[in-house]
């Protein structure tokens, strides 16, 4: 035998050695990589600028305090309190309809808090309460899809260390520049941004008060969406993601926000719970999916090359320690919402009065005020925000049925779902990770069979091993939620 061929032969041995070495889940797959951008999104996000989002909070700290009871109140200064404030927000969602020929339908949801026999928010709502949220609606285009919604929110409510003594004292400024007019930023930019395209599906654009109070008005907002129906596939809340700018502050860190995500459920029955958990299922709920997805969106639009990257940092938890926001309320309707949040918070900033102790004393300033917020910050989320957004209005919507087939022992694994609602998927992904892999790993490519019929999919790979899910793509390479079987 030549040299060359005894060389060749070794390649080949060696090859079918390492082929031999490889897991079955790595031997059937490609790696999971970015989606391809998509040009009209990209623009899109180019549109929102730090100079809108240092306007809108300026603003909202204008209103001298937000404090949810001050709806009540009759004797604030002209264009003070929390129902100015709702009334600016209004005025913003109806201004940016105009400029695109009325695409919004602005609504308020106005309800009063009802103390009588014991309220359930304890001391801090201590007499009946005017509570408005608003949201404006950008319909989708597809006769079927349009019935499935995306939502970003904000709380524009504030308060300040008064409360805790008395939380009938709302006296005194609560700006909340970061807490949460950071977060009423970000859903304003996304529909300025977002409202000249066009969907399939529908966007809303909330804003809503008192969250201070225990997360009063999301509770409402997400009953009306229980009550009425809404096939809400996902909630993107924006709750403190000014990026803190204490001065000194060395550990606060600007290229990434946290995404916090429930794993079982708040929502689920005590049978569901015993099945997810029997399962290994307890990392794949709907909010969980929502998370990578989320991440996944951020790997397409924020490249790591380059000065542009920005980070969703996934939080496999549902909120921070002894804190709480208004996706939980979402959560325990049983719709699928996660928690944007900057890295690092400086509790001087939050919940405070304002205190501008004498220069030289050492000591620091006490209040959530814009000096602390980086507008460009808030910016990156915004456009994270709406990137989310755009990409799952404009995919095929979730597979449905998503099962494993398990009548049978064996080796490989057999999944089987229907197609989406609405549009027809250009082709679908068959997920895969290792059981201890936070995100998606591998994908398999499958093409759609006859419109509208049911798919099956046989995969050399033990199903014991991995866990496996299925997203619907569009022909312009726009991803949808993944569903766990």
């Amino acid at each position: 035998m030549k040299a060359s061929q005894s060389a060749a032969v070794c390649i080949l041995m060696l090859a079918a050695a390492w082929c031999m070495a490889q897991p079955d889940y790595q031997l059937h797959a490609t790696p999971v990589g970015p989606a391809v951008a998509d040009p009209a999104i990209a623009r899109a996000l180019n549109t929102i600028q730090a100079a809108h989002i240092h306007q809108t909070i300026e603003t909202l700290v204008g209103f001298g305090t937000r404090n949810t009871l001050t709806s009540m109140e009759t004797d604030l200064p002209a264009g003070q309190g929390v129902q100015a404030a709702a009334d600016w927000i209004a005025g913003q969602f109806e201004q940016i309809s105009r400029e695109c020929g009325g695409c919004l339908e602005v609504r308020r949801d106005v309800f009063t808090t009802d103390t009588s026999g014991g309220s359930p928010w304890g001391s801090r709502i201590p007499r009946p309460t005017k509570i408005t949220n608003i949201y404006a609606i950008l319909r989708g285009t597809d006769p079927v899809q349009t019935k499935q919604m995306v939502l970003v929110t904000g709380h524009y409510d504030s308060i300040n260390s008064n409360v805790f003594k008395n939380w009938a004292d709302t006296s005194g400024a609560a700006p909340g520049a970061n807490d949460d007019a950071s977060g009423v930023a970000v859903s304003l930019e996304c529909a300025r941004a977002l409202s000249r395209m066009r969907f399939p599906a529908t966007i809303v654009f909330a804003a809503v008060a008192g969250e201070e109070q225990g997360l009063v008005g999301a509770a409402h907002l997400a009953r009306l969406a229980h009550d009425e129906g809404w096939q809400l596939e996902a909630v993107l809340n924006n709750d403190i993601v000014g990026g803190n700018t204490t001065p000194g502050d060395t550990l606060q860190q600007k290229d990434r926000v946290r995404v916090f995500s429930e794993g079982v459920p708040a929502a689920a029955t005590p049978e569901e719970v015993r099945r997810i958990l029997a399962l290994g299922k307890d990392n794949d709920s709907p909010s969980r999916e929502l998370a990578r997805a989320v991440a996944d969106v951020d790997r397409t639009y924020f490249p790591a090359a380059g000065s542009g990257v920005f980070r969703a940092f996934l939080v496999d938890r549902t909120d921070r320690y002894l804190r709480g926001g208004d996706h939980m309320a979402f959560n325990k309707e049983g719709f699928a919402a996660v928690r944007f949040t900057e890295w690092r918070e400086d509790y001087n900033h939050q919940h405070q009065n304002v205190v501008i102790p004498p220069a030289g004393s050492g000591k620091p300033i006490l209040g959530d005020l814009p000096q602390f917020v980086d507008f460009h910050y808030v910016a990156r989320v915004a456009r994270l925000n709406a990137a989310t957004l755009a990409t799952l209005a404009l995919a095929p919507g979730r597979p449905q049925k998503v099962a494993i087939d398990t009548h049978d022992l064996q080796q490989g694994t057999t999944l089987t779902w229907l197609p989406p609602a609405g549009m027809p998927p250009a082709r679908y992904q068959v997920l895969w990770r290792e059981t201890t892999a936070p995100d998606w790993q591998y994908a398999q490519t499958v093409q759609p069979q006859a419109a509208g019929a049911a798919m099956t999919v046989t995969l050399p790979i033990s199903k014991d091993n991995v866990l496996f899910g299925v997203r619907a793509v569009d022909a312009a390479g726009h991803r949808g939620l993944a569903v766990a079987p």
